[in-house]
Parts: C-alpha cells; sequence; structure tokens
C-alpha cells in the first residue's frame, strides 16, 4: 500500500510546534534532571514529535509534511534583530576582539571536522567524497551547506552524497541540541562561574537583573514593531548587498537593522528598561518557535539505514567537538561565564545550525543568568563569518578528496 502524505499548513505547523513546546516544558517538570542539564523544553518536545513522525512513515501509515519554511524565516529574522537589540554600544565596543578570535576558532574547527572525515573514512574504507560528507559541510554548515555542496560530491562520482550529507546534518542538529546545555552546565559548575557575578562585584546588566517592574501592553507593542521595522531594513540592506555583488543573509542583516533600532532606542527617551525587556521576550518567543519547527519537521528516516562505517564518522564529529570547546573556545574568550555560554553556542552550530547554538545558550542562560556577549557574538560568527571560511575550506577539502577518490 502506497503511503500517504499529510500535507499540514503553516498553521497546523504552527499549532503543533506550540504543543510540541508545552509538552517539552511539562516533561522538563516532571523529570527535574533536564532542567539541571540544561536541556529546553522546545528541543524535547520537538524531538519527540519527530519521534512519532518516524513511526507513522516506518510503519507505513502516514508521511507527515510540513509548510514551515516561510514562518520559519520570519521568526528567525525576528530573533536576530532581537539579538541585534540587546547590542549597545560598550557592548559593541567589547565584543570586537572576541568576533576575531571566535571567527578564527570556527575555522579551526570546520578544517579540523574535514581532516578528521577524511582521515577516519580512510581507516574505516569510505569514499573520501562520502566521508567529507560528515565533516564541516553540514556540521558547521548544517542542511544549509548540505544541500548547496554535496551536489559538488555527486558530480565528481559520489553517487550517494546528498542523503549521506542531509542525513548528517539531521544528526548533527539532534545532537548539537541535545550536548550543547549539559555541556555547559558542566563548565559552569567546574569552574564555579554561577558565583563569579559574587566575586567581581559585577552588576547583573541581563533584562531580568534590570527589570524593577513588568512592562506593559504598549511596551510589548512597542517592541514587536522595532523588531518589524529591523526586519525592513534588513531586507533593504539584503537588496543592497546583493547588488553590490555581497552575500549576506537576510538573518545577518536583520541583526544589523536590530542594532540601529538599539542604537536610536539609546539616543532618545524611548529606551526604557521595559522596552528592551519586551525586545527580549519577544526575541525568546520567536526563538523557541523556530527550533520547536525546526525539528519536528526533520525527516528522521534520512538517519536509518546509514552504514556503521558513516555513523561511527557522525560520532567522530560529537566526539572531537567537545574538547575542541572546552580547552579551545572556552579558554581562549576569557574562561568566563561568558565564554562558557560562548563555548555553548560553538558546539550548537559546530554541529548543526545557528537556532541549536541560541536555544541552548538561552537554556543555560535560563537557569543562570543571561549573557549579552554571547547572545551578539555567536551570531556573527554563526550567522555569517564562519560561512565564508568554512565554504572556502569546504572548496578547498573537496578538491583534495576528489583527487584521493581517483
Amino acid at each position: 500500500m502506497e503511503r500517504i502524505v499529510l500535507k499540514l499548513t503553516m498553521f497546523h505547523t504552527l499549532g503543533l510546534a506550540v504543543l510540541s513546546i508545552y509538552l517539552g516544558e511539562w516533561i522538563r517538570d516532571k523529570f527535574p534532571a533536564l532542567k539541571k542539564y540544561c536541556l529546553p523544553g522546545a528541543v524535547i518536545g520537538g524531538t519527540i514529535v519527530s519521534i512519532i513522525s518516524l513511526l507513522l512513515y516506518n510503519y507505513n501509515i502516514v508521511e507527515l509534511s510540513f509548510d514551515y519554511k516561510a514562518a520559519n524565516t520570519l521568526f528567525y529574522c525576528i530573533f536576530f534583530a532581537a539579538s541585534g537589540a540587546a547590542a549597545s554600544m560598550s557592548l559593541l565596543k567589547k565584543g570586537g576582539k572576541l568576533v576575531i578570535i571566535f571567527a578564527i576558532l570556527a575555522a579551526v574547527l570546520a578544517l579540523l571536522q574535514n581532516v578528521l572525515a577524511i582521515g577516519l573514512g580512510v581507516v574505516l574504507g569510505v569514499d573520501p567524497l562520502v566521508a567529507l560528507m560528515t565533516g564541516s559541510i553540514p556540521m558547521t554548515g548544517g542542511h544549509g551547506n548540505a544541500a548547496a555542496f554535496a551536489p559538488m560530491a555527486v558530480q565528481l562520482g559520489a553517487s550517494n552524497a546528498l542523503e549521506v550529507a542531509l542525513a548528517a546534518a539531521t544528526f548533527g542538529l539532534i545532537s548539537g541540541s541535545l550536548v550543547g546545555g549539559p555541556f555547559g552546565n558542566f563548565m559552569i559548575q567546574r569552574f564555579h562561574l554561577d558565583k563569579e557575578q559574587e566575586q567581581t562585584g559585577e552588576v547583573d546588566e541581563s533584562i531580568a537583573g534590570k527589570m524593577a517592574e513588568l512592562f506593559s501592553k504598549k511596551d510589548v507593542i512597542a517592541a514587536v514593531y522595532y523588531l518589524m521595522i529591523a526586519c525592513g531594513m534588513g531586507g533593504i540592506f539584503e537588496v543592497i548587498l546583493k547588488a553590490l555583488s555581497v552575500n549576506f543573509p537576510i538573518h545577518v542583516c536583520c541583526m544589523l537593522g536590530g542594532i540601529l533600532v538599539r542604537l536610536y532606542l539609546d539616543n532618545g527617551s524611548k529606551g526604557t528598561d521595559q522596552v528592551y525587556g519586551a525586545l527580549d521576550t519577544v526575541g525568546e518567543f520567536s526563538l523557541n518557535l523556530f527550533v520547536s519547527m525546526s525539528i519536528i519537521s526533520m525527516k528522521l528516516w534520512q538517519l536509518t539505514g546509514l552504514g556503521v562505517q558513516l555513523s561511527i564518522l557522525m560520532i567522530a564529529q560529537v566526539i572531537l567537538i567537545l574538547p575542541f570547546c572546552y580547552f579551545l573556545t572556552f579558554k581562549l574568550l576569557g574562561k568566563n561565564y561568558d565564554a562558557a555560554v560562548m563555548a555553548v553556542g560553538h558546539t550548537g552550530f559546530g554541529l548543526g545550525a545557528v537556532p541549536v547554538s541560541m536555544t541552548t545558550m538561552q537554556t543555560v542562560c535560563n537557569k543562570y543568568r543571561y549573557s549579552k556577549l554571547a547572545f551578539f557574538v555567536v551570531p556573527v560568527i554563526g550567522g555569517f563569518l564562519s560561512n565564508i571560511t568554512n565554504a572556502i575550506i569546504i572548496t578547498q577539502c573537496i578538491n583534495f578528496a576528489a583527487s584521493m577518490a581517483r
């Protein structure tokens, strides 16, 4: 019997995404260990729904097809605009040096991911081009790079490269969602960074720390309007940059729009703590929806049928990134609380995608305290700079793998 494809509209997808968030938060309340190790509710609930979708597919009952891309892009861009709106001038100055260090670290990790993939692939007897599809293409690059670069490997003779790359990207998305929170919790507890604020006498600059009263309905409406303006400016930036033959991702352009909104608010009388609190809340709402929709729409059946060798290659990437982020990312970025949250973010986009970084960092910050610096630096690197360096590295590695395969 032919499997029925059930097409869910954007509104069905949104509704299911919200229900999965509630499910994840309910499970977190029932199992305190999930909160202790900072596993996000959106990830927990979304993963359960995606597993149900996998079972329906495997038992030939129905294939769920989600219309989510337009809504996902909107909420993704709103979140990045909110991240930009959280960047005050002092934060921009403070984050400049860290952006450079982090960009170098991201490029080094991408190179090591490819070296590991090709080297271990040779040991396991896997075609170098196929093995490379488990490196920085799906890991640091995510599904976008998997779809963009895998066809190059197909043209060079690796006929199943696209399927492997997409499956590896899905694996990375899941593993990045699961390891980031516990990894951050370990570092913060290991180095007593939860006490860092008390020891240094620093003032809590988080939205929650500054707000003395709840924001009003007027503040929330204003926040939504400001973020829509930021996204509108982001769209203009994207058009202008494309005309100049510069490809800037739309979400990064929206983040630049958010930075301009923040500069406007800081230089006027409308930049109150309550408005900034509302901006942060709208951003968090958008992030949760984006992550939930991304996870419930995953096609987990792409992971089934992978050979033992490819499974080993993907697991090896997880084993690589954790010591890298612990010994290099965390320590070179300052070995403090902000560095720990940024290291969490690095595991997110180093294994799957920037949204994974954002949601795992958010979960860690919800348990401890907000890190403005991390939420500024990580999107700049994961959302833009690493895409450039990774593309250059991938191109060279594909050529190298092709020469080995001849």
